[in-house]
């Protein structure tokens, strides 16, 4: 067995749905797969399908729903007409970086007089500032411009008024209960704010301004809005969907030189670029800028008409982004020991382990350590805070991320009186607290989390779109959920699920041999290849398995001009016990002892079916240890008397076959644990006639019609009917009983005698015919394949074919 490392939920479609998907499918001509996702994802019937399918711009909402957008389009145009000079203050990511440059596009496109200000994020922080505005003003700016922040620029705005300048501000995150008094707010989540989509990026926001200073959607700066929506994780649902398809078709067919130098310095091929391109590649490169240094050149990179010029700008960002990870894989590492360590000192006191993860240390980098906090939550899947520690002012500030389940707004606000200032949502935020308050803080996060959670919401869960057979994964089924393309934030890459998928190869491949490579369909069928990269050390565990239940999601894969479907793993579980066939080796007790020697390092359990006798050293110790009531990760079951509660252990080897079959199979239907079993008996030729079957029997219940009489008592008649009928003494004697207790034979005069007329009965009315033959069937059983032998213990146990549905 080889349990999933995540809990599989399955999302499923009631009847009315099922009817849904099958309208879609025959009128839009859609393979079931892709319309039951079209449903699941809220895309019900064929008139929203068809629009989320191949939408285009009347997908777009009229600009001047946002409340403000009046004012702003007016005071802005006051200021083209007044040739005032106008300041855009942006923000140092890359939704921040975005706006901007988007913003700087427009006022270029309008003529105006302009420049741009983003804020260094270790010297001055997020947002509008004071002094900046000062700045402003005294560079003779009349109208500052936000994007991306400012609508908790209460102070700054107010500073700004009182020096004569002007502020519109764009936003999209949440709006404090005070707002600033700005000439105008664009902020679709502000209150009283109509618009019907909430979900704009940064970039979203200044676009839509941008469509109404202009009058016509300006998709020739789609890609920068993209750009932005994605990288801010915004949902890729209602505009920002067309937003992001008609982004990357930009990049595709008329990419600026930004873009050119991007996707060279990330290796993306802009003829094919995805938002998974944009939101693992691009990204991170424009992220970097602000992260370490400052996010000018990233501004510049995107806003150059010089492609010479725009491949220097990208080569720095790349440079940027090589140092950011080795500064995050650094600092994992170091946060990864420093929880260790939490770790190891709670097991000391016997405590349990922190619900969440609360780390500090002087020196970590503040402009990755949201990263950071974030790898660490995908490592152990339990909320996460870490703290830069500055010694000089005794200030630890920090970036948190959350599981789902755990508001993490909620518990920061219950200890807010430990903490200077903080602030963010559900998932994520950040926050600023006295190093003295450390220990504290983490008292009550960990209270919260008992409070919020419980121990199955520290195991994470992967949301199963569809459940399908391999042959079903053509490439025609791929390139209709293609079709569902973007995905990413509020549309994700759909999961699949293979369940009891035939493992029709196996093998390792890499340099270092540590991806999985998987074949999967029936023989002779067409193979689904899947792939598992870092997944190669399960390939051992694998070996002995012949099916498994597999998550991935879909892709084509093409190499040299010819395209296959292929399955990217995300988890796998093997729900029947493995089977290894070691039947026939010649050391099979060299095998027991590997077998034991590894399991008392996994601190795990096993058990050996063999006579004690048979055991040497350490083996035969240990099953006097087990005889005798000690407590042993590795037991002896005798093959004459096998325990009748089960084997109690995880693995299984069967050094000798046990005496009864029966008693073997009920074992294994009491040992819920168990994983492995190791075939370790010598394997036998094929053995003479069953005389169990129903002619067999026949034949003797004739044989002995014409012998009755039998003098002597039972054993002696057995021998006689052995000898006659040329079969087994142990067959001979199972007819007498079957005949005996069917009522064919009766005892008289010391002698076995038949019945004159007796009723007619099945042989199934026997229990010692029921018993022997399930005895037989289970011997041939144990000689067959390993598959053979695999299938049954799955069938033997069918609750864990529904595991991982219900986990």
């Amino acid at each position: 067995m080889i349990p999933s490392k995540t809990r599989w939920r399955i999302r499923e479609l009631d009847a009315s749905g099922e009817e849904k998907a099958a309208k879609l499918a025959a009128q839009l001509r859609l393979s079931p797969l892709a319309a039951r996702l079209l449903v699941l994802r809220g895309q019900e019937s064929p008139e929203q399908a068809e629009r989320f399918l191949h939408g285009g711009v009347e997908e777009l909402h009229d600009p001047y729903e946002l409340l403000g957008m009046e004012a702003a389009v007016r005071r802005i145009r006051q200021a083209a007409d007044g040739g005032e000079r106008v300041l855009v203050y942006g923000d140092y990511d890359a939704d921040g970086v975005s706006s901007t440059s988007l913003m700087l596009y427009l006022l270029r496109e309008l003529g105006m007089r302009h420049d741009y200000y983003i804020p260094h994020r270790m010297k001055e922080g997020y947002g509008l500032n004071v002094p900046a505005v000062e700045r402003a003003a005294e560079q003779g700016f009349s109208l500052i411009i936000t994007v991306d922040n400012g609508i908790s620029a209460v102070e700054p705005i107010a500073r700004a008024r009182e020096l004569g300048l002007s502020v519109v501000v764009t936003d999209h995150h949440e709006p404090p209960e005070s707002l600033p008094e700005a000439d105008a707010i664009v902020n679709p989540k502000q209150p009283g704010c109509p618009y019907p989509f909430k979900g704009l990026a940064g970039a979203g926001v200044a676009f839509k301004l941008a469509q109404a200073l202009l009058g016509r959607p300006p998709l020739e700066w789609s890609d920068i809005a993209a750009l932005g929506t994605v990288a801010d994780l915004m949902p890729l649902e209602d505009e920002n969907r067309f937003l992001v398809r008609c982004g990357l078709e930009t990049m595709r067919r008329s990419p600026k030189p930004g873009f050119k130098a991007l996707a060279e310095a990330c290796g993306t091929a802009l003829e094919s670029v995805t938002a998974s391109d944009i939101g693992f590649q691009m990204g991170p490169r424009i992220n970097a800028a602000g992260r370490l240094e400052h996010a000018d050149a990233a501004v510049r990179l995107l806003v150059s008409e010089d492609l010479a010029e725009a491949a220097g700008l990208a080569g720095e960002l790349d440079e940027l982004n090589v140092r950011r990870r080795a500064i995050v894989e650094q600092m994992t590492l170091e946060a990864e020991e420093a929880w260790q360590e939490r770790c190891r000192r709670a097991d000391e006191a016997g405590e349990p382990h922190p619900g969440v993860i609360v780390l500090a240390r002087e020196g970590w980098n503040p402009g990755v350590i949201g990263i950071v906090a974030s790898k660490l939550l995908d490592r152990h899947f339990r909320p996460a805070v870490l703290l830069g520690h500055d010694l000089e002012t005794g200030l630890c500030k920090g970036s948190a991320r959350s599981i789902p389940g755990f508001d993490l707004y909620e518990a920061l606000s219950a200890s807010k009186h430990l903490m200077e200032h903080y602030g963010g949502h559900a998932a994520a935020a950040g926050m600023t607290l006295k190093h003295e308050h450390l220990a504290e803080l983490e008292r009550g996060l960990c209270l919260e989390a008992a409070r919020q959670l419980q121990p199955e919401d520290y195991v994470p869960v992967s949301e199963i779109d569809l459940v399908c057979l391999p042959e079903e994964a053509s490439l025609k089924t791929i390139e209709q959920l293609a079709l569902l393309e973007p995905f990413g934030s509020g549309n994700p890459l759909p999961k699949v699920l293979l369940q009891g998928a035939r493992l029709a190869e196996l093998r390792t491949i890499g340099k270092d041999q540590s991806h999985l490579k998987l074949s999967l369909g029936k023989p002779g069928a067409s193979a689904l290849d899947a792939i598992g990269f870092g997944l190669g050390g399960l390939s051992e565990q694998l070996a002995g398995s012949s099916a498994a239940d597999i998550v991935g999601e879909l892709s084509v894969n093409e190499w040299n001009g010819r395209k296959r479907p292929q399955l990217m793993i995300r988890d796998l579980a093997v729900r029947q016990p493995r089977v290894y066939d070691h039947r026939g080796t010649r050391d099979p007790l060299a095998l027991v002892a590997r077998l034991r020697e590894r399991l008392l390092r996994e601190g795990a359990t096993g058990a050996v079916i063999a006579s004690p006798a048979r055991l040497q050293g350490p083996l035969r110790q240990e099953t006097a240890a087990a005889a005798s009531g000690a407590a042993g990760g590795f037991r002896c079951c005798d093959p004459a008397e096998l325990p009748a509660g089960g084997f109690g252990c995880r693995e299984l080897a069967l050094l000798e076959p046990p005496s009864s079959w029966a008693e073997l199979e009920a074992g294994l239907r009491l040992t819920p644990g168990l994983a492995a079993v190791h075939l370790l008996y010598p394997k036998q030729q094929p053995a003479g006639a069953d005389w169990t079957e129903r002619e067999r029997m026949g034949q003797l219940y004739a044989r002995l019609r014409r012998l009755a009489p039998l003098p002597g008592g039972r054993a002696e008649a057995a021998r006689q009917l052995a000898q006659q009928a040329g079969c087994p003494s142990a067959a001979a004697a199972l007819a007498l009983a079957v005949f005996t207790e069917l009522g064919f034979l009766r005892e008289e005069g010391g002698a076995l005698a038949l019945e004159p007329a007796p009723g007619r009965r099945e042989l199934t009315e026997s229990a010692s015919w029921r018993a022997a033959r399930e005895e037989s069937r289970l011997a041939a059983l144990l000689q067959d394949s390993p598959e053979a032998i695999s299938a049954w213990l799955s069938q033997l146990r069918p609750e864990l074919q529904a595991e991982s549905i219900l986990n």
